[in-house]
């Protein structure tokens, strides 16, 4: 089983992993079984999950209301879900603000038509930096991440974590490769050893890199780590667009 990482000792182990796997163009150092993950970590963070969603929808709900009737100035819906891949492979549907235009599919099939760099972006990692479907209050959304809020009701209703490897979309599953046996581990979360470390200004080698480190070594001590870096990673809105 492994040791959990003390809290002082993440940063550098952090460094360390991401030195030795920055150059490999498929991290394979993933030889624990997925058996050795603790059934005791699994059920507490459910426990963490269930109560940990319901405080804050209870807490952030007037809030919630507020950014609701502001994106419904933009139109319908306001609401976007799209199917994510969960634990065990279990399809779900993820639900976000809506940040982009209401006809935001027809918008992006026509400038990947007419736009040869900004196709070659989009199949890069399916981001485009500077993309035009965005809605003004969108880009404000994006930018703190308050357009994944609604994710709590995922999380409450068991699909999603608090923490844990962003979810993913069914195109996305090749590019894990071998390393997906630990994505398909844990619930994908809100936030996650990820998005404290780059997010989007990452490649997606080492985005995988890092969802398997974080199932190899997940703890308690590490996800409040996570969560206490995610708080400075939103206020200052690091590698989010």
């Amino acid at each position: 089983m492994n040791t959990p990482l003390k809290i002082q000792d993440f940063a550098a182990l952090n460094r360390t992993f991401m030195t030795s796997t920055a150059t490999q163009s498929q991290p394979d150092v993933l030889n624990p079984s997925i058996s050795e993950i603790p059934p005791s970590l699994s059920v507490g963070k459910r426990v963490v999950d269930f109560f940990g969603s319901i405080l804050l929808l209870l807490l952030l709900s007037p809030f919630l209301l507020i950014v609701a009737s502001m994106v419904r100035k933009s139109g319908n819906p306001i609401i976007f879900s799209q199917v994510r891949v969960g634990r065990n492979g279990r399809l779900f549907r993820c639900y976000k603000f809506r940040t982009m235009v209401p006809n935001a599919e027809s918008v992006l099939t026509e400038l990947l038509a007419s736009n040869p760099e900004m196709k070659a972006e989009w199949e890069l990692d399916h981001k485009l930096r500077n993309d035009p479907r965005i809605t003004p209050i969108g880009a404000f959304l994006r930018k703190t991440s308050l357009d994944e809020l609604p994710q709590l009701f995922n999380v409450l209703k068991g699909e999603m974590s608090l923490i844990g490897p962003r979810p993913i979309v069914t195109s996305e599953l090749s590019r894990y490769r071998r390393s997906i046996r630990w994505y398909h581990a844990v619930r994908p979360g809100m936030t996650g050893l990820w998005q404290v470390s780059g997010r989007n200004d990452t490649d997606y080698n080492r985005r995988v890199a890092l969802d398997a480190f974080y199932v190899r070594n997940q703890s308690f001590l590490m996800d409040i780590s996570i969560l206490i870096k995610t708080i400075r990673v939103v206020l200052f809105r690091s590698g989010a667009y």
